[in-house]
């Protein structure tokens, strides 16, 4: 599996767990990387890069997610497609060195491995949407 394929599962699993819990994505990072054995992976920087970039633009990223969900509440969304959908749209957003289409492809892919058969076409569906809107 690609480094950023890694980080970016495991920042799904951070922010997973947080989303659940109600916990902030920051107090639940900092539990999750004591837990990882030292020396830390490589692609954990860039983990850590996309728990905190989450959590600073969690308002405007989730605004953005319900807007473009069309028929859907961003609670009503299965946990692993909002949070996929919060690191996605974070890429797309605010990493300009990610190509909008790995973003996506990444988060799709993930979807897959997952979560429901519906939710790679889902999620494709709506951060294309926001892939548009972002390049205006």
């Amino acid at each position: 599996m690609p480094a950023r394929r890694k980080a970016r599962k495991r920042a799904l699993d951070v922010l997973y767990e947080a989303d659940l819990r109600d916990l902030a994505p920051g107090a639940v990072l900092t539990t999750y990387l004591a837990r990882i054995a030292q020396p830390r992976p490589d692609h954990m920087d860039y983990t850590v890069g996309l728990v905190e970039g989450v959590a600073e633009h969690l308002d405007r990223i989730d605004e953005l997610i319900a807007s473009y969900a069309e028929g859907w509440t961003i609670e009503r969304m299965p946990v692993v497609d909002r949070n996929l959908a919060r690191i996605a749209v974070y890429e797309l957003l605010y990493l300009p060195e990610i190509d909008d289409a790995v973003a996506i492809s990444e988060a799709v892919e993930l979807a897959r491995q997952m979560s429901t058969d519906d939710s790679p076409r889902f999620l494709n569906g709506i951060l294309g949407r926001i892939a548009e809107f972002a390049t205006r």
